[in-house]
């Protein structure tokens, strides 16, 4: 992957990450390549590239984590030891570890004279403290302006230690596009992880590539339908090892549940190693689990197994929508999320016959713009918003827009007095035919109960003036 690409998702043609308007004009934009580069004058956060670094690694055993950095960069850790450890509890574990993280803590004396020392000594540490099978060593902004050379130190650290040394670069004002983080991770993993030369293929081997927000439940959910197709899985990089990790060179065939997660690595897997990948959607709904489980059963040449699964499943599933559908037919909905769950979620509300009014996402490039001629054609034409965060542009589409439902992470519409719900659910299975019904009843139990949300309005002042409501939600990006 090094050799080929360069871990920043916009060097990547026709990639977007500041974009706002109607669904219709930019699909239509897109196809005849009149979409310009912009940029926002205002912004308000980010996700930063280096917090999807650590948690694509955070849950590997027997390892120690480096972020190079001033301590406040090492706060986003907190919520990844949280789904760590809630992870374990789910897995059975008894007694629950908490991430070994060491933090180099740079401050203004570093940014002045250089931080590579206290690197060094991190490294140290880590190695006669833990004696690990990994480190991994996470840059980010501050290192990388300053310019430390983590390479050479750990290059010269890897001298004198057993642990393979892991050197991340994911420096977070390389790239707005927090995905790059995955990419970065991937890199690392294949230049200092991965066999070098191909190794004798394991038949029906298939690498499996999940984020840190698929919960257990659905894990166990994916690994049976593949099971269905007589797979073995391999199931990475969460909760996983250094064995698994250099298993995945002998795999038959590689997919992804988050298609935005991997998608990059399983090109270099198919080029480097002549591993052939399904690049579909989340699994979340009727016609997205098809699709999913139909990619990877081609590849398999298992599609007759997978078609007689699958029509078993629709006449289990399909009739116990209809109530579901009666709940919540033609209520209107604005979703937030990543590329591939809010893609997923759009998808997964035309089963409940439910209108889209509002898309929110991080990114718009050809991958989504496959999804969205797909929702052009059973949505009518609703608002999308390409943005990495920026709360102040989704609270006045919602206000504007007025939707019976949000789904996302629901702290700023909540306060809207809007239903909110998400479709990520740490406990239970989403995914999968069971998922449907799952979801269905969740968000219909959520419209019908809007309670609290409505309650909690009146008492819950949101930072922005009345007049920002009135205006253009998309005023601050300006085209290059």
């Amino acid at each position: 992957m090094a050799r080929t690409y360069s871990g920043i998702r916009e060097s990547r043609p026709y990639t977007y990450n500041d974009l706002g308007g109607k669904s219709l004009r930019l699909a239509d934009d897109f196809n005849k390549k009149c979409l310009k580069n912009a940029d926002r004058t205002f912004s308000q956060g980010l996700q930063c590239r280096q917090i999807n670094s650590i948690s694509c690694v955070l849950s590997l055993e027997d390892s120690v984590f480096i972020i190079h950095s001033p301590q406040g960069c090492s706060g986003c850790v907190t919520m990844g030891a949280d789904g760590y450890r809630v992870g374990q509890a789910h897995r059975g574990v008894t007694l629950i570890k908490s991430p070994r993280v060491i933090v180099t803590n740079l401050d203004r004396d570093d940014v002045i004279m250089g931080g590579e020392k206290k690197l060094a000594d991190a490294i140290k540490l880590a190695r006669e403290r833990y004696n690990p099978k990994m480190i991994f060593i996470f840059t980010s902004c501050a290192s990388g302006i300053i310019g430390d050379d983590v390479d050479a130190i750990t290059a010269e650290q890897q001298k004198l230690t057993d642990s393979i040394l892991v050197p991340i670069h994911c420096d977070g004002f390389r790239s707005k596009i927090c995905a790059s983080g995955f990419d970065a991770a991937f890199i690392a993993i294949q230049k200092y992880l991965l066999p070098q030369e191909p190794q004798p293929k394991v038949k029906g081997l298939v690498n499996l590539f999940a984020p840190t927000s698929i919960s257990y439940k659905d894990q166990l959910e994916v690994e049976r339908m593949l099971g269905l197709l007589d797979a073995q899985v391999n199931y990475i990089p969460f909760y996983s090892s250094l064995e698994k990790i250099r298993r995945i060179t002998s795999a038959e065939v590689s997919t992804s549940i988050c298609k935005v997660f991997a998608d990059e690595f399983m090109k270099e897997l198919d080029e480097t190693y002549g591993i052939p990948f399904a690049h579909t959607v989340m699994p979340i709904g009727v016609r997205n689990t098809d699709k999913w489980l139909l990619g990877i059963a081609d590849l398999l040449g298992k599609r007759k197994l997978a078609e007689e699964y699958i029509e078993k499943e629709h006449r289990r599933i399909l009739p116990q929508l209809e109530g579901i559908k009666k709940r919540l037919a033609g209520k209107k909905v604005f979703i937030c999320g990543g590329t591939g769950r809010s893609f997923a979620a759009a998808a997964l509300i035309d089963d409940f016959e439910m209108e889209l009014v509002g898309l929110e996402t991080p990114t718009y490039d050809f991958d989504a713009q496959m999804d969205i001629e797909y929702l052009n054609g059973i949505h009518q034409d609703y608002v999308v918003d390409i943005a990495n965060m920026q709360p102040f542009e989704q609270v006045n589409l919602v206000n504007r827009l007025k939707p019976d439902l949000f789904i996302g992470v629901p702290s700023w519409s909540a306060r809207l007095g809007v239903p909110t719900t998400h479709v990520l659910d740490p406990k239970r299975a989403t995914m999968g035919y069971d998922g449907i019904l799952y979801l269905g009843n969740k968000i219909a139990d959520q419209v019908e109960n809007p309670g609290f949300n409505r309650k909690l309005a009146p008492h819950s002042r949101l930072p922005y003036k009345e007049s920002w409501y009135r205006q253009d939600a998309f005023k601050f990006i300006k085209e290059d």
